[in-house]
């Protein structure tokens, strides 16, 4: 769908002096005015078309002068338009780039418990889960924690050099693991130094996707990060397989070649457009692309310069310098109660999905005593219901609203916590078929469930903030998001050890988490657009 403003008129003779009446957008996937990049520093497009008739850039029809040889750029508010190319052989190349970006970095998060679990058996086992819990805490922390630095930077340099040191972080941090043996090693070389090549892959990966497509941007985002899903089952049943044949360092070595092939090909693929979100496009954009036009003075009509596409570490000019104490924090965010709502439920979402996934080996290990292998399978098992859930989603976010798509999903996380794990901690141990079988249903339904929680709320964010800004606003967003990540697995790690090896009180903290994100998704739904069950929203 195209954004039109009325056009300006052909001649300065016939131009009505009118001021048009602000048109209302409710409809917040195709027409939300908040998917508009602005394209001026002091010129938003919210109140683009209510410009004064008497402005300086406006006839004044008081004036007796005559102005039909004077210059249209000097007289009359330059037409802007953005274009989006929702698709063609390079859009969806950087998906491709980012979903192999996503394979190396997110399939290492959804991987944690199989490390967490191996690690509390053997070379961690006189440490509590409580204790371990804060190595992957850490990790999951600086992954996110890193957006508020890496979000300015891709939006002033482009995704390149981010994704060249993400890659030697990334290969670095699993060689080191390899070879660990002390918890301090384990938290140095997965926690930090893992946790900041994810933060460097992931951020550039999924922002780039925002830069080439707006109404698909949901699917395009579901697809890339089905990447994580994809990685989250293969690499679980890789170290279990290879572990008993070449040992537990071996196996995290071949996870790292995999990834280290797999980040040569992002590196390849992923770009963005920075000069051409900022600055004005050709009035002529390609068939399927979808078309923004807005009001802005000359100053800010560029002309886009196509050797910035290739993400190159070159500033983007046109994007204005931020200087002092929020500079990389954009505080004025908070300001828009949607953002600080969506902000507060995704901390909560994020702050309960990584308990199954760091937990769900141990808890059928030690609580259930099911088999060794069937354990670690469980994870696997986990994510493939998570590749799902991360791209239909997406899919279905774009026809019926991205905050509507989430509060559901949010929903049915929360509805299988507590009607399929919940019950599964008092089945009894002798019935291990039953349990077996309900612990498959579990992890597959929630991994669909929770797939949403990393595949739609970058979509979220960027449904609230300007495009040209998404990168800070998203860096924001998981600057405080990361503190969850940084305290849900110690704390459910404590819960364990609280209750002396039970999972009670740790599944009860999921569901709770999910209870409080479903209603602060729900309350910004309605700060956005209201009460109205069928607004697309």
């Amino acid at each position: 769908m195209s954004y039109h403003h009325n056009q300006p008129p052909a001649s300065l003779e016939s131009a009505p002096v009118q001021s048009q009446p602000q048109p209302q957008h409710h409809l917040a996937i195709n027409q939300s005015p908040t998917d508009l990049p602005v394209l001026s520093q002091t010129t938003s497009h919210r109140n683009d078309d209510q410009q004064s008739p008497l402005s300086p850039l406006a006839p004044n029809p008081n004036d007796g002068s005559n102005n039909n040889n004077t210059n249209l750029l000097t007289t009359t508010p330059s037409r802007a338009t953005t274009t989006y190319p929702e698709g063609g052989r390079t859009a969806w190349s950087v998906v491709l780039g980012s979903f192999c970006a996503m394979v190396a970095s997110f399939g290492i998060m959804n991987t944690i418990g199989t490390f967490q679990a191996y690690l509390a058996e053997h070379q961690l086992k006189e440490y509590d889960e409580g204790d371990i819990g804060w190595i992957f805490g850490m990790y999951a922390f600086i992954s996110f924690f890193g957006g508020i630095q890496i979000g300015p930077i891709f939006d002033c340099y482009g995704p390149k050099w981010l994704l060249v040191s993400g890659t030697v972080a990334m290969v670095a941090s699993l060689t080191l693991l390899s070879v660990s043996q002390t918890y301090w090693q384990f938290m140095l070389s997965f926690g930090i130094l893992g946790g900041v090549g994810t933060s460097l892959i992931f951020t550039p990966a999924v922002a780039s996707i925002g830069h080439w497509f707006l109404e698909k941007r949901g699917y395009a985002t579901g697809v890339a990060t089905t990447g994580g899903s994809i990685g989250g089952v293969m690499f679980p049943l890789i170290i279990q397989s290879a572990t008993p044949k070449v040992g537990f360092g071996w196996a995290v070595r071949i996870v790292g070649f995999i990834c280290l092939l797999l980040l040569v090909f992002a590196n390849w693929l992923i770009r963005a457009r920075l000069s051409n979100i900022n600055a004005v496009t050709p009035l002529s954009p390609a068939p399927g692309s979808s078309t923004i036009s807005s009001s802005s003075t000359p100053a800010a009509a560029a002309e886009p310069t196509e050797k910035n596409w290739g993400g190159g570490f070159r500033r983007n000019k046109n994007k204005p310098k931020k200087k002092g104490p929020n500079a990389s924090i954009d505080l004025t965010a908070f300001k828009d109660p949607r953002f600080t709502l969506t902000t507060l439920g995704v901390f909560m979402i994020e702050w309960g999905i990584f308990v199954p996934l760091t937990y769900i080996t141990s808890y059928s290990l030690l609580h259930l005593h099911l088999p060794r292998a069937f354990s670690y399978q469980l994870l696997a098992i986990l994510n493939v219901g998570s590749v799902f859930g991360r791209w239909l989603p997406g899919l279905v976010a774009d026809k019926v609203g991205r905050f509507n798509t989430m509060i559901v999903t949010v929903t049915f996380c929360l509805m299988t916590t507590l009607a399929l794990w919940l019950p599964s901690a008092y089945m009894s141990s002798g019935n291990v078929g039953g349990t077996k079988a309900l612990m498959t249903v579990f992890t597959l339904l929630y991994g669909f469930g929770s797939g949403s929680g990393i595949s739609l709320t970058p979509v979220c964010v960027g449904q609230i903030c300007e495009t040209r800004e998404y990168g800070r606003k998203y860096g924001t967003c998981y600057f405080f998001v990361s503190f969850g990540t940084l305290t849900g697995i110690p704390i459910a790690g404590k819960a364990i050890h609280s209750q002396n090896g039970q999972f009670t009180r740790l599944i009860i903290f999921t569901a709770a988490s999910y209870i409080a994100a479903a209603i602060f998704f729900i309350a910004a739904r309605v700060a956005g657009a209201g009460t109205g069950l069928r607004t697309i929203y």
